[in-house]
């Protein structure tokens, strides 16, 4: 298969289109944060800086911390951008650029996303950190790709949930990466089910001068249950990140900071603390990957 110039788009220097980055730039474990200045607050951990670059909102540094290679990269927020990213990163690796052809042998790449996020539990507490260990996305990015064929146990009841509560929802399904999720949860991380979406107001039931379509979706979210999974929490981004590492068979975790809580109507008092803790027990996690 070759690749035509309107398909896999690149810039004149080589670099794809989107991300303006060259193969060999990006190590083979890549953090995702959602805000640009994130990454700054990353690499700064860095004990070396081996580059840093910016396209548009996109911009990206690669180091090593504790002898780990590592890159991190902003995706923006939603999973629109997360599917730019991933499959320009994908391409980077996969992909003979100047051929155009898919390469012969594959190479696996770890994400690991560097999220925040909205608990919708009363029970999870403000500034924890919490693995999800699947998403349901309520985006509209699942259906543009195939389904996995690896069915979670509670899949179905999720479809008819929706169909029954919210039927104008597709939502589709992706868990974490087994390997990825059992290293870090050995680090003693609250676990759950997130809920991606493709907005921050409407979409997670937050109404402003407008009226929304579910006023009682949080309620609702709440309140599903079946073989012992609840919803945990809502975030814009993971449910496609685990779908698209899944089909282009990379591995990849999703770590939540919880700044508020829908349930109690509570905000983390200092949510820059939050973060910066999450970035410091995730590297220290990445360094023995």
């Amino acid at each position: 298969m070759e690749y035509s110039e309107a398909d896999l788009i690149l810039n004149t220097d080589g670099s794809v289109y989107h991300l303006g980055l060259l193969p060999g730039q990006l190590a083979k474990t890549i953090l995702t944060v959602g805000d640009p200045d994130r990454v700054s607050q990353v690499a700064v951990q860095f004990d070396h800086l081996e580059f840093k670059t910016q396209k548009r909102e996109i911009r990206s540094c690669t180091g090593t911390y504790k002898g780990q290679r590592l890159s991190v990269i902003s995706t923006g927020m939603g999973t629109d951008n997360i599917d730019i990213v991933f499959n320009e990163i994908d391409a980077l690796f996969n992909i003979d650029l100047e051929a155009r052809t898919p390469k012969a042998e594959h190479t696996q790449l770890q994400f690991i996303r560097l999220g925040t996020s909205g608990a919708i539990q009363a029970d999870i507490p403000l500034g924890s950190l919490l693995l999800a260990t699947a998403a349901v996305g309520v985006d509209a990015l699942g259906a543009f790709y195939p389904q996995s064929t690896q069915k979670l146990p509670w899949e179905m009841a999720v479809q008819e949930y929706f169909k029954k509560h919210f039927p104008t929802v597709v939502p589709y399904t992706a868990a974490a990466a087994p390997y990825l999720f059992n290293v870090f949860k050995s680090e003693s991380f609250d676990k759950g089910i997130t809920v991606t979406h493709p907005g921050f107001y409407g979409p997670q039931g937050r109404q402003a001068r407008i009226p929304i379509a579910y006023p009682q979706w949080i309620s609702q979210l709440q309140a599903f249950k079946a073989e012992g999974v609840r919803f945990t929490n809502f975030d814009m981004e993971t449910a496609g990140i685990y779908a698209l590492a899944s089909m282009m068979g990379h591995q990849a975790l999703s770590v939540n900071a919880i700044l508020a809580n829908r349930a109690t109507g509570d905000f983390v008092a200092d949510p820059n603390q939050v973060v910066d803790e999450m970035i410091h027990r995730i590297l220290d996690v990445c360094a023995g990957l």
